[in-house]
């Protein structure tokens, strides 16, 4: 009887589109030629607010009507769940017209006749990277001016119907959605979509895409770009193709189309960074056997007969320093002369990448008509949130008019709840940092004890030594820690965010950028900057040593230094949150729309229409780019701030960036609503974000060249203390070993058992023996390779900032050709202004003009002239 039901249902679908000869996968009305432009979706249930969510809606759509949209209902009964309404919205062209002049927006008046740009002679070479020419420019370039409604037969007005694209009439309708009123609740004016949404009173607002992925549309009026970019951009088997970003502008819109770009910039740009560091890795690999240091070490005549003092108090024995042979070959290959090299050279690759950025993103700007983009006019208008939250009214000194405001005090108070809440979260990381460091202390001496009494372990206890395996645990420890903080603290910033009111869109991202990126960078380098810079350099000495909060004794470093150990962090964390975000994500909205479509999948392909098949598909937020942002700029820290630790950071970011780009495409193309679009000319705070990065990566790679690495040590050591001219290396571990006498520990630190009845033990630092009058103080060595590290970092630094300056200052951030076609753009296009306004002055004349007239064709006259002198 079930089955029954539903084939008489299925029947009664069938008929009803039989009538109408239209299938329900179209993006347009019943009609088939108004264009959907924008859909708003909602559960019809009768619970206890059902009447004044339906009041709410009755207000807001005959606002929405009176502002001119047409609107089409689709009933509940129509929909494939049987539960959910769909409001269809059409913008007329008057609508269009008004809200185009209103946003400034830029339309055709003539195609583009500046000669394109000379050939390249290697293209021939590059055509296997290349995409087909209409995907790359799916429509021709034109000169332009801003919509007005008084000289419409200026512009190149084909077809009212498709003058204006897909993407800039889903963003008229937004900008009227986002400000239309519903009416009056608790004495205050409630309007705007989004708050809609969060009440629900409308469970979803979205624009259509144009039709499936993974075919073409039926209909011969629709354009199919969302076809052509899964095709031709968002499969991972074109990821050696170029991206096809005037589609993606056209498709999504400038703002997506600039993360794009800057992605794939940076992607090229990475791709030098990694061929360098991986010569600089094959060039430690190949010398890993001539390393004096890791020879002596593993020579069981030197490092063999070295006895080092206990790793813990009491319960860890004497131990012979060949035992760290493996992993003191394995440092060599990131502490080595290349290491340097590489350093300096990432600090001018950085300087590169910005400025040549700069010039890409003044191309784009050209090429996509956002030279006299007025960024202020669009960002800095209300946010409707604003509007509606602050009751109180001021007069605007420019405009003379009365807008609301927030009152001092009211400021005062926010920004002091916002900063507090800030400040306890950045402490909070700071004290899981802490206690991540308290448990490698404590599990260090288990460690110590665990591989030294264990036979099973002896196999492995070189390369796996209490050092390396504390590191390894610690770094998985501090990467759970990272995400669960981060999970939490993203709905924390946008709560402070949101209380604060921020007047402006542009104000509200970018004090949201700041909170995000503060707790980002002390979340995710709070571990690094630790073992970099803090671990192993407050130790102490034998019978001497530092302890942490008087019970956990500092951890010391490798015998062959702390490099390894910071490459081993760097890596977990780094290859750790590209894998977790990757799974982000695409596999995660890829399970929520399977299990979303699950039961669509049974139905006719006309049963189920455009606007069901984009509802059950994944919200691509306001906030989206903002996080794909802030992961590129977390990786940029990584592989920039320490990259002196690990070459192979810029590869691994490399491979990252390739499929990120195919992943980021594949899911905003598959697996996402098609998000509003909206115009932007740069990549905003995030610009400065990254030049503050770039000078600070100078300062954090000159350190750990000179404190972590042992660079300085060795040189010191060749220049000062070498006593072999043939082998100037030779005696080098045995000189930054000092001496302790095991009869002057004292009982805490005094291992329980010294079976082979040692005298002397060595530790890693550079103090005077038990027999020297300055017993167990700092040598006059110690002192100079001090003063070599401290000269060493203001050289690296200087010589770094001179080059970094000298190459901005050498690259224009805008191309002399681009300066040349802008400015002959600007000529034109007044000119074609100016002789409309002449010859309606004339036509004007014709007619009978007046004096008034007249004077206005002089001027107009004069102003061509002008404009020919120019």
């Amino acid at each position: 009887q079930q089955s029954g039901r539903r084939f008489n249902l299925f029947l009664k679908r069938r008929l009803r589109i039989d009538k109408r000869h239209q299938s329900k996968d179209s993006i347009f009305f019943r009609d088939g030629v108004r264009r959907i432009d924008f859909v708003l979706a909602y559960v019809d249930d009768l619970n206890k607010e059902w009447e004044k969510k339906l009041e709410r809606r009755k207000e807001f759509e005959r606002n929405l009507e009176n502002a001119g949209l047409k609107l089409e209902r689709e009933d509940k009964k129509e929909s494939e769940d049987g539960k959910i309404c769909f409001v269809k919205i059409h913008a007329t062209w008057d609508v269009l017209i008004t809200y185009a002049e209103v946003l400034n927006i830029k339309v055709p008046i003539k195609e583009n006749d500046i000669p394109s740009m000379v050939e390249n002679p290697l293209d021939c070479m590059l055509a296997p990277l290349r995409l087909p020419e209409k995907v790359m420019h799916p429509e021709p370039d034109y000169f332009t001016a801003p919509f007005s409604r008084d000289k419409q037969e200026l512009y190149l007005i084909n077809d009212e119907s498709t003058f204006f694209s897909p993407s800039t009439r889903n963003r008229i309708v937004n900008y009227i959605l986002a400000r239309c009123p519903y009416g009056t609740e608790e004495g205050k004016k409630k309007f705007g979509i989004k708050r809609l949404l969060n009440n629900g009173t409308y469970t979803a607002a979205y624009p259509l895409h144009d039709c499936q992925y993974w075919k073409k549309a039926n209909d011969p009026n629709c354009e199919n770009e969302r076809y052509t970019l899964y095709m031709e951009w968002a499969r991972f088997l074109r990821f050696y193709k170029e991206q096809p970003l005037d589609l993606i502008r056209k498709y999504y819109g400038e703002k997506i189309g600039i993360y794009f770009a800057w992605l794939g910039f940076y992607t090229e740009m990475l791709f030098l960074a990694a061929v360098v560091g991986l010569i600089c890795f094959l060039y430690g690999l190949f010398t890993m056997d001539e390393n004096m240091s890791s020879k002596e070490i593993c020579d069981p005549a030197i490092g063999g007969e070295i006895i080092m003092c206990p790793l813990c108090d009491q319960d860890c024995e004497y131990w012979r320093l060949n035992t760290t042979c493996e992993s003191s070959q394995y440092s060599h290959l990131f502490d080595n002369v290349a290491t340097l090299f590489f350093a300096i050279f990432m600090g001018i690759w950085v300087t590169l990448f910005l400025e040549f950025w700069k010039r890409r993103q003044a191309r784009l700007k050209y090429e996509w008509d956002l030279v006299d983009f007025e960024e202020e006019q669009q960002q800095l208008q209300l946010r409707p949130e604003y509007e509606a939250k602050c009751t109180h009214k001021k007069k605007n000194p420019v405009t003379q008019e009365m807008e609301p405001y927030l009152p001092i005090t009211s400021q005062a108070v926010r920004f002091c709840i916002s900063g507090t809440t800030v400040l306890f979260w950045v402490s909070l990381i700071i004290a899981s940092m802490i206690a991540v460091i308290v448990y490698r202390l404590a599990v260090y001496a288990a460690f110590a004890s665990l591989m030294e009494n264990t036979q099973t372990l002896q196999p492995i206890s070189g390369l796996l030594t209490p050092q390396l395996a504390t590191s390894v645990t610690a770094s998985c420890l501090n990467f759970v820690i990272i995400m669960i903080l981060n999970f939490l603290y993203e709905r924390i910033a946008i709560w402070i965010t949101d209380m604060e009111i921020p007047r402006t869109h542009m104000e509200y991202e970018n004090r949201l950028t700041m909170k995000m990126f503060l707790f980002q960078f002390v979340n995710y380098y709070s571990s690094c900057f630790y073992v970099a810079f803090f671990k192993g350099k407050f130790v102490g000495y034998p019978g001497a040593y530092t302890y942490m909060f008087n019970r956990w004794r500092n951890e010391e470093c490798d015998p062959a230094g702390c490099l390894i150990e910071l490459t081993t962090q760097l890596t977990i964390v780094m290859a750790g949150k590209q894998i977790w975000g990757n799974i982000q994500e695409a596999i995660v909205p890829w399970i929520c729309n399977w299990w979303g479509r699950r039961k669509a999948r049974n139905n006719p392909e006309n049963l189920y229409s455009r606007w069901e098949q984009d509802h059950d598909l994944q919200t691509f937020g306001a906030l989206g780019l903002f996080y794909e942002y802030l992961e590129m700029v977390i990786q940029f820290g990584f592989i920039t701030l320490f990259v002196a630790s690990f070459p192979l950071a810029p590869l691994l970011a490399l491979m990252n960036n390739i499929l990120e780009i195919r992943v980021d495409s594949w899911k905003l193309t598959t697996q996402y609503r098609r998000p509003v679009a909206a115009k932007a000319h740069s990549i905003g705070v995030w610009q400065e974000i990254l030049n503050g990065m770039a000078i600070l990566s100078v300062v954090t790679n000159a350190f750990i060249v000179a404190f972590t690495s042992d660079m300085i040590p060795r040189l010191v050591y060749y220049y000062t203390a070498s006593e072999n001219e043939d082998s100037p290396m030779s005696g080098y571990i045995n000189n930054s070993l000092s001496v302790f006498q095991i009869s002057d520990f004292p009982d805490r630190n005094k291992p329980k058992l010294n079976p082979e009845n040692f005298v002397i033990c060595r530790y890693r630092d550079y103090r005077y023996p038990p027999d020297h009058e300055k017993k167990y103080l700092h040598s006059m060595q110690f002192w100079h390779i001090l003063a070599a590290k401290l000269a060493f970092i203001i050289i690296m630094e200087h010589v770094v900032f001179i080059v970094k300056f000298f190459v901005a200052w050498m690259i224009p951030d805008v191309p002399a050709d681009v300066k040349a076609k802008i400015k002959r753009e600007k000529y034109l296009t007044q000119k074609i202004l100016y002789e409309y306004e002449f010859e309606k002055l004339k036509e004007r004349l014709c007619q009978g003009g007046k004096q008034a007239t007249e004077e206005e064709f002089i001027t107009t006259e004069g102003r061509m002239e002008l404009s020919r002198a120019m």
